[in-house]
């Protein structure tokens, strides 16, 4: 009935419309649009024709009802032709409830009376627009003008997202900066990227019905370091000797930044320089009489070429003309000469001549006993010349202790066979022996029995310690350990003062006397020293200090002390190379330089080092004392390879720190392995030391072994590790399978480079637990390596046997028993006091070929900073108290003995200043009468 209504309506339409219409088929104006559908809100399908009779719309092939079309009429103006327009809506309900093989659409079709005219398909869907990126953009990190490249893939949604990229939350734009394209795929690049492109980065994506945001992706922009041009070589760090110049060049060009790599390889170069030494000026010979001239007078002349002066050396005194009265003062005005006045003094002048004959023949006799009485005087009294090199090479020659047992006496049961030829030397004053006659006490917990110890003493020096040549060490030593008016009452070096003089004992101080109530061992030692001065050690610490003759003034005495302490802590790229030392105490007054001598681990083989002195401060700070390598007049600093002699006026706490310059610098480290049996008698634990390579960090380790019950089970050995910031693996090896087991993946464990590189507090140890199949396993080999990661390696061969009881041990020598650590006297110093006492009176003296200190310091090699001993009371003195804390590890005298013999030929070819010496060296006895003479003995002549 609808459609006939409709039709019906259509006719009469027609009819009366018939003659307003002209002959074309509908246009439509406007179509229908694709639409979304947003949540639940319907949408509207417009269609608009002219002509047009009448408008419907077709969904999906199914005609829309009438009653859904809203529809409006009117008439153009122009044409008078009639323009309809319809409306429907579309609702979600609909567009859900159609499953079709396409989205749902709807047409319009157009009437008129040529024909019908339909519209483009409209489509309808449901927009939306999912919560999850398919890919979100990632953070990087991009070398400055290296290309960005962000990517997103936005969420699935309909109608498709558009991208936008945010910066810091500001929008991005491509067209404002070509160097951005935003374009490709909805990913961000950036074609060179600069620093400021560095920031956070979000893709954001939005349609009509919600927006997306992305994770936020941190894009960072580095720069990495390059090195600017080396600066100049700088002046050379001495102004007399061989010193060090270098010269530097910055990671500044650029500098890095935003994380970027600093710059591989050198900031500093060093290389050797020569400065050479002032050169005073001498006087050369004067040259012939002149002439006399007709005004009676006669001259001379020198110059100051003997030597030259140089490099700001002084001029000569004195003057370079001489003129005299050729006439004796008889010549007269004109030039000639008064004949009655010369023949009348003829007479007065002979008589004059007799007499001063005779009183110049009296003269010269007198001289002569008195030349030949100090003569035999001085005979007695030293024995020797100081350039006579024979009495120095004499009578000071090392020992060694060599053991009659087979196999290395510091190993539990050894059974390697080594070679007996070969003796184990124990050098230096580590530790004095007992003054008390006993015999040693046994160390069955640590160390394997060593019977049979010899002592070989090889010169008379032994001799003046009371032990006779080729005689067995029972630990005898002088009965005099202290200067005389000292009496010894306290067993850690301390003594009461008798006699006559001022007695200055330093307070012990509390914090270091808990350290000597604690388990460890104590780490204080003190002595008393009067005006002989004396040596005072740390025992097994590698830590000594020498108080040369007459530092402390006469009836003075002095408590000395020396402890070692924890105060300094690795900081930043400073670790500590030695241990802290203390010495006092701070009210000490001396009138020269103290020799303190410090163990240290630092490879100083090479110039990869930086090594500083520090000292602390009362509010327990450190401050720079000064660089090892440059000129200073505060502080000397002799660096041995394994050694550093300090030359100090002030008391305190000093330590050595360095800063590894280049990735080749290194420290020694110390590898010793001990084991012993667990409570279960079943397992045997190994545990692997390691520690700097000083004496006092290894005497932590032996002492906190000997609390355990721990045995030494292979030679300590020493390990370089460099600063290349590579690990070190500890792992053990062929062991024996059938006899003993150990869990999986225990074999091998690692240290961090941080953990090895700043270990100075605490020693590094790593333990592996051995079970053993059967008790009656008691033999056990295994390797352990101990290698860092592209350096060097080191192998520790165990071979031990396991015992469950220990058995009754021999008594053996180990230097961690010596109880007596200061030395007072003559006994402390290798250079007899008289020697010492004529070598500085003939080198502080200057004479025509300038300081004769300066060659000693040379021919000593200590011809660095020599600035700091031309400031010093006695040059030679301070020289030699030096060249004393290098050589206490040696017993002989062969050093100084050749420079001063290459001292006396130098100076016999350029200068007849050491004719004395020669006469005198000619008229003293040979060495061999010294010999079998001690130090104390020679001195004792002197006296």
């Amino acid at each position: 009935l609808s459609f006939r209504s409709s039709s019906v309506g259509l006719e009469t339409g027609s009819r009366d419309g018939l003659s307003a219409m002209s002959g074309t088929l509908p246009h439509f104006l406007q179509e229908p649009d694709d639409a979304y559908i947003v949540k639940s809100n319907p949408i509207k399908l417009r269609c608009r024709a002219r002509p047009a009779l009448q408008i419907f719309f077709k969904c999906n092939g199914d005609w829309v009802h009438q009653n859904q079309h809203t529809s409006l009429e009117h008439t153009e103006l122009g044409t008078g032709l009639k323009i309809r327009e319809v409306m429907i809506n579309v609702s979600r309900q609909q567009v859900e409830d159609f499953h079709g093989p396409e989205d749902y659409w709807c047409l319009c079709v157009a009437w008129s009376h040529l024909g019908t005219s339909k519209s483009r398909k409209a489509t309808v869907r449901i927009a939306y627009l999912r919560k999850n990126f398919e890919q979100e953009p990632q953070g990087m990190e991009v070398p400055i003008n290296g290309m960005i490249v962000l990517h997103c893939r936005p969420p699935d949604g309909v109608p498709a997202a558009e991208v936008e990229w945010l910066k810091n939350e500001e929008l991005v734009s491509s067209i404002e900066d070509i160097n951005i394209d935003t374009r490709a795929d909805h990913n961000l690049i950036i074609n060179e990227a600069r620093l400021s492109d560095s920031g956070n980065y979000t893709c954001l994506a939005s349609n009509i019905v919600a927006r997306r945001r992305s994770a936020t992706a941190t894009v960072i922009v580095f720069v990495n370091g390059g090195w600017s041009s080396w600066t100049d070589w700088s002046e050379c760090n001495v102004h007399c000797g061989r010193g060090v110049q270098k010269r530097t060049r910055t990671c500044t060009n650029p500098a890095p930044l935003n994380g970027g790599a600093f710059c591989e390889g050198m900031s500093v170069q060093k290389s050797t320089c020569t400065s050479p030494c002032p050169v005073d000026g001498g006087w050369a010979k004067w040259t012939m009489w002149s002439v006399c001239s007709s005004e009676c007078e006669r001259q001379r002349t020198r110059e100051c070429t003997d030597p030259e002066p140089k490099h700001g050396g002084r001029l000569c005194d004195g003057a370079a003309l001489d003129m005299d009265n050729c006439t004796g003062d008889l010549c007269i005005q004109g030039g000639k000469y008064d004949s009655k006045l010369h023949a009348s003094d003829m007479d007065s002048n002979n008589d004059v001549a007799l007499y001063s004959g005779l009183a110049a023949g009296v003269v010269t006799v007198v001289v002569l006993v008195i030349a030949v009485t100090l003569y035999r005087r001085n005979q007695s009294e030293y024995g020797v010349d100081v350039i006579d090199s024979s009495a120095l090479t004499g009578g000071f020659q090392s020992f060694s202790f060599k053991s009659a047992r087979q196999g290395n006496p510091l190993l539990m049961n050894s059974s390697m066979q080594p070679d007996l030829t070969v003796s184990r030397t124990y050098t230096g004053p580590i530790c004095f022996p007992d003054s008390m006659e006993k015999e040693l006490i046994p160390e069955p917990a640590l160390f394997d029995p060593l019977p049979d110890l010899k002592v070989k003493v090889h010169s008379s020096f032994m001799v003046s310690l009371g032990v006779s040549e080729r005689a067995e060490y029972h630990a005898k030593a002088p009965s005099q350990t202290f200067p005389r008016g000292v009496v010894q009452e306290m067993g850690g070096g301390g003594g009461t003062l008798g006699g006559r003089g001022k007695s200055q004992l330093a307070p012990v101080q509390p914090a270091l006397l808990s350290s000597m109530t604690t388990g460890k061992r104590p780490l204080r030692t003190s002595g008393v020293f009067g005006h002989g001065g004396g040596r005072l050690v740390v025992p097994n610490a590698g830590v000594s200090l020498l108080v040369p003759h007459g530092a402390i003034e006469e009836d003075t005495t002095w408590e000395l002390y020396m402890s070692i302490t924890h105060a300094l802590s690795d900081e930043g790229q400073e670790i500590l190379l030695s241990p802290e030392v203390t010495y006092g105490p701070p009210g000490l007054t001396l009138s020269c330089p103290v020799a303190l001598t410090i163990a240290h681990c630092a490879d100083v083989s090479s110039e990869d080092w930086n090594i500083k002195l520090k000292r602390q401060t009362q509010d327990n700070s450190w401050e720079e004392v000064m660089t090892v390598e440059e000129e200073s007049t505060a502080c000397y600093c002799l660096l041995d390879t394994q050694c550093c002699h300090l030359l100090v006026e002030r008391p305190g706490c000093y330590a050595l720190v360095g800063e590894a310059l280049t990735q080749e610098a290194g420290k020694r480290l110390r590898l010793a392995a001990f084991g012993n049996m667990e409570p279960n008698f079943l397992n045997y634990s190994i545990r692997v030391y390691c520690v700097n390579d000083t004496p006092h960090a290894f005497q932590e380790v032996v002492s906190v072994e000997r609390g355990r019950g721990g045995r030494l089970l292979e030679e300590p050995k020493t390990l370089l590790f460099r600063a290349n910031s590579f690990s070190l693996q500890v792992s053990i090896q062929d062991i024996p399978q059938f006899l003993w087991s150990i869990k999986p993946f225990t074999t091998c464990q690692e240290f961090s480079f941080s953990q090895v590189w700043c270990s100075s507090q605490s020693p590094l140890q790593c333990a592996f637990s051995l079970e053993r199949y059967s008790p009656a396993a008691n033999q056990l080999s295994c390797k352990i390596s101990v290698r860092q990661v592209k350096g060097h390696e080191q192998i520790l061969q165990v071979y031990t046997t396991i015992a469950e009881s220990e058995k009754d041990t021999v008594p053996f020598f180990t230097q961690s028993d010596c109880t007596i650590s200061s030395q007072t006297g003559s006994r402390a110093f290798k250079i007899p006091l008289s020697i010492r006492q004529r070598i500085c009176a003939t080198f502080d003296t200057a004479n025509a070929k300038g300081k004769d200190w300066q060659l000693l310091a040379q021919k000593l090699h200590i011809d660095r900073n020599l600035g700091y001993f031309a400031r010093q009371t006695s040059p030679s003195a301070v020289i030699l108290s030096l060249w004393e804390a290098q050589h206490q590890e040696r017993g002989d005298l062969d050093s100084l003995a050749s420079a001063l013999e290459e001292i006396g030929k130098v100076q016999s070819k350029h200068s007849t200043s050491v004719d004395t010496l020669d006469c005198i060296s000619k008229t003293i006895p040979s060495s061999d009468s010294t010999m079998n003479r001690s130090s104390e003995e020679l001195d004792a002549n002197h006296t």
